[in-house]
Formats: C-alpha cells, sequence, structure tokens
C-alpha cells in the first residue's frame, strides 16, 4: 500500500482492559518505528504475558515509502481478532502503530460475533486514550539568504509556519528549514516571483514532519 501524504500515529504507548463475559483483554497499543521493533515487541509482550490464552495483533508501519500491514488471530477463529484490529488502524489512517490485545479467557465462549467485538472495543479504547500526532510527508531545504534580509525570513517562516531547523553564519546565512508540501509550493512560487528576497534555494530529501492534532 501506498503512502499519502498524510496521516496519523500515537505520540506514547497505551495500554486498557476490557471484560466481556470473563474474559479479560489487555490491549497495548504502542507507537513503532519499523518492523523489527514491532517484532521484537510482539515477542517480548508474548513472554511477559506467557499464561494468557491469546496475543492477537495487528499493526501498520510505513517501509520505504510503502504501508506494510500485518495481522495474526493467534489461535482465535480466523478473522475474528487480527483482521478486524487491522480494519480499524486502516480506517483511522494510522500508521507506525502495533496493537497487542491480550485474552485471559474467563471460562465461558464468546462466539466469533462476541470476539470481534471484543477485540475492536480493546482497539477502539486504546485509540482514544491515546494521544494523535499528524504526520506530513514534507521537504527538508537549503535557503541562502543576505544578512540584511534574515529577518525578514524568519519573519515569513514564522507567518507560514516553516520551521528553520538550523542557520549557519558565513558569507550569507545558510538556513536549513523543513516544510510540507502545500507550504513547499507556496515558497517556490514567492521565490520565483520575488515576493521573497533569498539567493539560493535548493531540495535537500522528503522528511516526515509531525505535529500535534
Amino acid at each position: 500500500m501506498i503512502v499519502s501524504s498524510r496521516f496519523i500515529t500515537i505520540k506514547e504507548n497505551v495500554q486498557v482492559e476490557v471484560v466481556e463475559k470473563k474474559s479479560k483483554f489487555i490491549a497495548n497499543l504502542f507507537y513503532v518505528e519499523n518492523i523489527e521493533q514491532a517484532e521484537n515487541i510482539i515477542k517480548s509482550t508474548k513472554k511477559q504475558y506467557f499464561d494468557s490464552r491469546h496475543n492477537c495483533i495487528a499493526y501498520r508501519i510505513i517501509d520505504d515509502g510503502r504501508i506494510i500491514e500485518k495481522s495474526s488471530d493467534d489461535g482465535e477463529p480466523s478473522g475474528t481478532a487480527g483482521a478486524p484490529m487491522l480494519n480499524i488502524l486502516s480506517k483511522n489512517n494510522l500508521v507506525n502503530v502495533l496493537i497487542i490485545v491480550t485474552r485471559y479467557f474467563g471460562g465461558i465462549l464468546l462466539g466469533t460475533g462476541g470476539l470481534v467485538r471484543a477485540y475492536s472495543e480493546s482497539l477502539i479504547k486504546a485509540i482514544e486514550k491515546s494521544t494523535k500526532l499528524e504526520i506530513d510527508i514534507g521537504m527538508q531545504m537549503e535557503i541562502v539568504v543576505e544578512y540584511s534580509q534574515f529577518e525578514r525570513f524568519k519573519y515569513y517562516c514564522r507567518n507560514n509556519e516553516i520551521n528553520i531547523i538550523n542557520s549557519k553564519y558565513e558569507e550569507n546565512i545558510i538556513c536549513i528549514i523543513e516544510l510540507e508540501e502545500d507550504k513547499k509550493s507556496k515558497l517556490m512560487q514567492d521565490y520565483e516571483t520575488k515576493k521573497l528576497n533569498i539567493k539560493q534555494i535548493k531540495e535537500l530529501s522528503k522528511k516526515y514532519i509531525t505535529k500535534n492534532i
């Protein structure tokens, strides 16, 4: 699956518990940066809850410009745990997240519908509890500006929510900035029409830009 230009992740890990007909569902929602980290967390969580009946998982992770998805029912009836949770992550546009729902069986069978509801509710409550971050695919750029124009350039960046992450003072001032794609288009237009007085502009690399929702 190809990554869109804007998506959602979580700021920090959260845990919630749901009890359904004496079965206890412990949902751990993790922020992860790569597949290796996710798989290591899955292994360590299974060790932590070694006495549980099931540890069902789903994750969506950005890898080399694509979203990698995985889910597992871990012994529950097929399609009752991993797939419904993966569907919820996808509908909420969540990436770089891993959900593990641990089930301690309470002695009463829930049926397939009951299992889907319990696993889904566990994840939904974890999402509701989490602090969400918006991530945009943006750009890091190098800007060369004369000393006499630097304050004006800083004012322009503040007004347009462009982040100056570094400045080097040489013959001119060399700034490294980061900005979203739509702001890059405006910056280039203002540069080309001389509305913004800078000497040189250069694209460096694509960058994920994170901000609170």
